[in-house]
């Protein structure tokens, strides 16, 4: 049963109660019936307690003896406009939610599109991601992820656009073609992104940038160019620990040169990439998300299963609900 259609015929049931009980004329208070439905079910359904209470409005009279005067027959009048209006109201809402979910759909299908499936493993790089969305406020964002098996090694990318909605999505799109494109090729992670950083500068505005990191593992080393973003986490046989990518240089599109930093990648070592809806979520103190204190957890169970308990603890931190989009891939050498 629809709880708006019960709790309008509850308020309704109340009033009637009330004025047959007590002999209190409640004419016009019928109205208070189809404005509580219209906050919690669609129009139809308020329009059947709209049509209920003008009824018990007009028939008021006849309960509590009231002649049909003109006075009376003026508040059954207002009772019916201000239904008519609760009615309108829902009916109002209703197109409206139908048109976000249309356009969420849209967005989400064009995220879809950008974001190819994660392969679980590319020789011996072990690999999931995940993409967890935020409030419906943001609808889509730009993080981004890309993996690609080269002559060089395995290459990720993980980066985020500044900026939310479909805009930055197409400027996702052209990260990823371009990291697609230039992966083969370029013969280290900064070139690479050095690459990636001039196609993005012919066709972004000075304001509009892209934080992102570039790994490619090969062997027992990994090796990073990090342009504006979050050092990756490394999850060994000591712990877990903040890679040391240097100083990071300006965000892609900005004119990103950076540097490369070399690391050992000993067998069953785990690398997680992110971008900042995951550090920068809030509990309802306003505390960040306390990633230090979960990291560990990443080296437990399959790549799949660690990812999932860390999105459950942050969501769970959250209060399932996050302000900004998030994007998670995590690695790991298996042999």
């Amino acid at each position: 049963m629809d709880l708006g259609l019960v709790s309008g015929f509850a308020v309704l049931g109340l009033l009637a109660f009330i004025s047959i009980t007590w002999s209190i004329q409640l004419t016009t208070a019928m109205v208070a019936a189809p404005i509580v439905a219209s906050f919690m079910t669609n129009a139809f359904r308020t329009g059947i307690v709209a049509v209920a209470a003008v009824s018990l409005s007009a028939l008021g009279g006849l309960w509590l003896d009231v002649p049909y005067t003109f006075d009376y027959w003026f508040r059954v009048a207002i009772c019916s406009v201000l239904a008519g209006l609760a009615a309108l109201s829902a009916l109002l809402r209703d197109r409206r939610e139908a048109r976000l979910e249309r356009m969420t759909v849209i967005a989400e299908t064009a995220q879809r599109a950008v974001l190819r499936a994660m392969p679980s493993a590319i020789g011996a790089v072990g690999l999931a991601a995940r993409y967890v969305s935020a409030t419906a406020e943001a609808l889509v964002g730009g993080d981004l992820y890309e993996v690609a098996a080269t002559p060089y090694g395995v290459r990720v990318i993980v980066g985020d656009v500044r900026g939310k909605g479909l805009e930055a999505v197409q400027t996702a799109a052209t990260v990823l073609g371009a990291f697609r494109a230039a992966a083969f090729s370029e013969p280290d992670p900064a070139a690479l992104a050095k690459r990636i950083d001039e196609t993005l500068s012919r066709m972004l505005d000075a304001e509009e940038f892209v934080t992102a990191i570039v790994g490619e593992f090969q062997g027992e080393v990994v090796t990073l160019a990090n342009c504006g973003h979050h050092p990756p986490i490394l999850v060994g046989a000591d712990g877990a620990i903040e890679m040391d990518t240097g100083e990071p240089t300006v965000p892609l599109g900005l004119g990103s040169e950076p540097e490369l930093s070399r690391h050992a990648w000993p067998a069953g070592a785990r690398m997680l990439f992110f971008t900042d809806g995951l550090v920068e979520a809030r509990d309802r103190t306003g505390s960040f998300f306390p990633l230090v204190s979960y990291a560990d957890e990443l080296g437990e169970g399959t790549v799949e299963e660690a990812l999932d308990g860390l999105v459950a603890h942050l969501l769970a931190y959250a209060g399932q609900e996050m302000n900004d989009d998030m994007a998670l891939v995590l690695a790991e050498r298996s042999s």
